[in-house]
């Protein structure tokens, strides 16, 4: 008998055509071809010339073609017809939409700015909706960062002019002990799973800190199982045993770093605590050179940890001696906070000394010269190869602040910031705390805010408050309530809002930011403010507009919708003036494109603007004639001029495509983008790569690609004066005082050098009646919200249950397939358990935002997601519980407004298996309706 072999094709047509653009699937903006078959979307892969994941793509972004294709996507505007929570709306046309939306807007900006609040969520535009919202003149604007990870990023801004990931990373070639700390699986992920791949190659450590070993912490060769919100303490005493064995870099410390400043220490002085200037403002160091006073950036000074200033019987002293004075003491010693951290005095012991091994014995050095800022010229760069990353996991605490600086303090300790095998910064960065503006908040009826809503504060000069000492903003960024607030507090947005407190909004204006659901603390207690009305039957919060690619939950409780478009639809800038995909050794920025019309009535929201800002007659938007000034969001991105010669895009710029970083309007400039793959890069000129806050060459660079107009470079800020500045004036010095109630708060907290306190939750629930602590992370295959509607990526993450360590799960006698009752001192959840041995014996955890309220995202409402699938932030309340004080405190960090998701207390115990996670919200009605229950998909033959 005859085998016949099957007539198989093995080289079919892949595509018609591939399109180069940017993922939006997380935040990583990896590179990616999208392939076309017969116009439509066919598959995606990576982009293997692209700087950041060189052709590496994950589950998302090869999910990305169910995203865009999502039968949850909004399909027209809408306005609401029924009750707010409803989802009851009808589709109406853009013009009516836009009118709708002006007539809201316009008389708000012609009477009284300050009642708009506009924020918006993960959108990576925030240079843009920035600009608009000053425009407007609303003092109300800022994005996502107060409830992400705005500790992590303000902290190491402060303290040296960058922190991680978009602003920094490992040297992940040259390092031989990476150290990562509370890192969310789904940021940077690519980047990070490559880096890690790479050191583990070259024989480096990798050492995971994270109460959870899943992810990047189950592929470390060590795990440290901490106890939540210790991981301050937890460095703090490694820093206690360098400095009590002498190790850390004294040299570094002296060149590099504000260790050498003096500091006044009068206890009658006014200005106790704050450095000694000379007539020209700058900090003063004892030069070794000659024994007398010197300006830190004094040419040829060699600054000197050890010298003493005394002046009219005031004594001045380095801040090395306060640092020293501080950490030595025994409070920060192993035996003293193993217990609390859950780390052993001999495994905290252990890890320093490998630290301090690694670092000093493990010395490297790179043959490349350079010359510092003072004019001194090194024959080599020498590297202490030890290198940390960390994210979400230590900043989302009420503590997270100073934990974060503990842990840039560590590395500068070590020597190891911006060398060879350290962290190192991406261009545009490094940027000190007084390279960026300072916020601001002026309002004036008709006009422009007075200049950019976000910035760094220097003291209580800086802060934005009415007359009558109340905040200036809804939110309460930049009040005594958070001094060092640089992200805004959109997680406070709505409860201030429905409080009317510091003052009633008119119209509450959001983009792809979910508050009704995944992205709200005490998500009952948000919906029922956003439905809640006056007794005349208005709404407290009269108006909200939102706008959403999807029909998430935040939809419903919106009145008016702008339906956004897909990541694949739509212009998008990923610039150096918000974040870029630099890495540290080039600068980059990207776009994305319209690889594919919308099938739909949608249109990109930041397009919607342009139209919405020449309607408004805003400035910047309209040109002389009052005609629209920008056509849509590509026209802004070639046209619009931040400064001379910097604009959105810093590649291909002057008209012949030949500007890098500064140059004129190039009208081909986003067809250039395309041309080369969706992005541009420039590389750091070799002498430049190390050191680069110090090194002349890398500050001369800089200035020639626009990051900065004049040379600055500066010495990082162990101890950062403009906290001391809070504590005098919380002290009673000054003319700006703080109210009763925050004194002793701002005092003990605003430490300028890092300090540990206990998580706020602690002293404000039982913590024997709550004894548990439960956090959330984002797996690696879902991104906020958006994953869980995407037909390929459900099957990954159908829903989530509650992971329990051993210790609990054999004292509760929970068994494969029982449920729990999960109670805080706000909420109870019920939902299923798994057992998980790799976990801190006293942690529970959860995939977050997996949940989904049932009508949402076009989901059956027996979709596992709405069954099964359940939020931690039933639990959880934006305002911490009441004390006996009379007063309700922000659930956030006291110094800059982070949401501190990660504090939480409760108790577990068995229960009862019940139909479906509890609580069970009413289900909405889908403006889209519902998806298909089978999806097949195939395009092309």
């Amino acid at each position: 008998m005859t085998h016949h072999q099957p007539d198989l094709d093995t080289s079919p047509k892949v595509s018609d055509e591939v399109r180069k653009t940017t993922c939006y699937m997380c935040a990583c903006r990896c590179g990616i071809n999208v392939h076309m078959k017969e116009g439509k979307v066919a598959y995606i892969e990576g982009n293997k010339d692209h700087p950041v994941n060189k052709g590496v793509l994950c589950a998302k972004g090869s999910a990305g073609i169910m995203q865009h294709n999502a039968p949850s996507r909004l399909r027209a505007p809408m306005k609401r017809v029924g009750e707010r929570g409803s989802g009851e709306f009808e589709e109406i046309s853009w013009d009516e939409a836009l009118k709708i939306a002006k007539g809201h807007l316009e008389p708000i900006r012609n009477e009284a700015p300050e009642k708009l609040a506009f924020f918006t969520g993960r959108d990576q535009s925030q240079s843009f909706t920035g600009f608009w919202a000053q425009a407007f003149g609303t003092p109300n604007f800022a994005a996502h960062g107060g409830f992400c990870s705005v500790n992590m990023a303000a902290a190491g801004i402060y303290t040296m002019g960058g922190a991680f990931w978009e602003f920094g990373q490992p040297d992940w070639d040259l390092t031989k002990m990476v150290m990562i700390f509370g890192v969310a699986e789904d940021h940077d992920s690519n980047p990070i799973k490559m880096g890690i791949g790479r050191a583990k190659k070259n024989g480096a450590k990798i050492v995971g800190v994270n109460p959870i070993r899943t992810g990047y912490n189950a592929v470390a060769d060590e795990w440290v199982g901490i106890t939540p919100g210790t991981d301050g303490l937890y460095i703090l005493s490694m820093i206690h045993c360098l400095m009590k064995a002498g190790k850390i870099d004294l040299d570094y410390l002296a060149r590099f770093t504000n260790a050498s400043v003096l500091i006044n220490e009068d206890p009658n002085s006014e200005e106790r605590g704050l450095f000694l200037k000379d007539s020209d403002g700058q900090p003063q160091v004892i030069d070794r050179n000659t024994g007398k006073l010197a300006p830190w950036n004094g040419q040829g000074v060699e600054p000197d940890l050890s010298g003493t200033f005394h002046d009219k019987g005031v004594t001045h002293r380095p801040v090395f001696h306060q640092m020293a004075e501080k950490y030595l003491s025994e409070e920060y010693a192993p035996e003293a906070v193993a217990d609390r951290t859950g780390i052993s005095a001999a495994k905290i012991r252990t890890m320093a000394a490998e630290l301090a091994r690694v670092a000093f014995d493990e010395e490297i050095s790179v043959d490349r010269e350079w010359t510092d800022f003072r004019g001194k010229k090194h024959a080599k760069m020498v590297g202490r190869p030890v290198s940390f990353h960390a994210m979400r996991g230590i900043s989302a605490h009420s503590n997270g602040f100073q934990t974060c600086r503990a842990l840039h303090v560590l590395q500068i300790l070590l020597g190891t910031v911006e060398t060879p095998g350290g962290m190192r910064f991406k261009p545009p960065y490094p940027k000190p705390a007084t390279a960026h503006p300072k916020p601001h908040g002026k309002v004036t009826v008709g006009k422009p805010l007075d200049g950019p809503h976000l910035g760094y504060v220097h003291g209580p000069d800086d802060l934005l408050l009415q007359e009558d000492g109340s905040p200036t903003r809804i939110d309460k960024a930049y009040s005594w309530d958070n001094p060092m607030s640089a992200h805004g507090l959109m997680h406070m947005v709505i409860s201030n809002a429905h409080a009317g407190v510091p003052y009633k909004i008119d119209t509450l204006f959001m983009y792809m930011a979910n508050m009704a659901w995944n992205s709200s603390m005490n998500t009952s207690g948000v919906m029922k403010m956003l439905t809640d009305k006056n007794e005349d039957g208005t709404y407290v919060i009269p108006n909200i507009i939102y706008s959403d690619a999807y029909s998430s939950e935040m939809v419903a409780y919106a009145d008016l919708i702008l339906p956004d478009t897909t990541y694949l639809e739509r212009h998008d800038c990923i610039s150096l003036l918000d974040r870029p995909i630099s890495e540290a050794d080039a600068v980059a920025d990207a776009i994305r494109w319209p690889v594919v019309e919308p099938d739909r009535d949608v249109r990109g929201f930041q397009s919607v603007l342009c139209e919405l800002g020449a309607m408004l007659d805003m400035p910047g938007f309209v040109n002389e004639d009052g005609s629209q000034k920008y056509a849509d969001y590509g026209d802004y991105i070639t046209n619009h001029i931040r400064r001379p010669g910097v604009g959105p895009l810093a590649g291909f710029r002057n008209e012949d495509g030949s500007g890098k970083g500064r140059g004129d309007v190039n009208p081909n400039q986003l067809q250039a983008y395309i041309d080369n793959g969706g992005f541009w890069v420039e590389h750091v000129p070799e002498e430049a790569a190390y050191y680069k806050p110090f090194n002349n060459a890398y500050q001369d660079w800089a200035v020639k690609m626009g990051f900065f107009d004049a040379v600055q470079p500066y010495i990082f800020q162990l101890y950062v004066e403009p906290m001391r500045k809070f504590q005098l004036a919380a002290e009673g010095v000054g003319t700006r005082q703080p109210p009763e109630h925050l004194r002793a708060q701002i005092k003990k907290t605003m430490d300028p050098l890092p300090i540990w306190y206990a998580p706020f939750e602690d002293s404000h629930v039982d913590v024997d009646e709550y004894p548990v602590h439960a956090l959330t992370q984002r797996p690696m295959a879902m991104y906020h919200s958006w994953g869980t509607q995407n037909a390929w990526l459900r099957q990954i993450h159908g829903h989530n249950p509650l992971y329990v360590p051993t210790k609990i799960w054999e004292a509760n006698g929970f068994e494969e397939g029982d449920w729990a009752k999960v109670e805080s001192v706000h909420g109870a959840i019920v939902v299923p358990v798994a057992h998980q041995a790799s976990l801190n014996e006293n942690t529970i955890w959860t995939w977050n935002a997996i949940g989904k309220r049932k009508g949402a995202w076009a989901l059956d409402e027996k979709a596992p997601e709405a069954t099964k699938g359940f939020l931690m932030n039933h639990l959880i309340h934006e305002l911490l519980p009441p004390k006996g004080d009379g007063l309700r405190w922000s659930n956030s960090d006291p110094i800059t407004g982070q949401a501190a998701w990660f504090d939480l207390r409760v108790k577990i115990s068995k229960s009862d298996t019940p139909n479906e996670a509890l609580p069970v919200m009413p289900a909405i009605k889908s403006p889209v309706g519902k998806g298909p229950s089978k999806l097949t998909w195939k395009v092309g033959k």
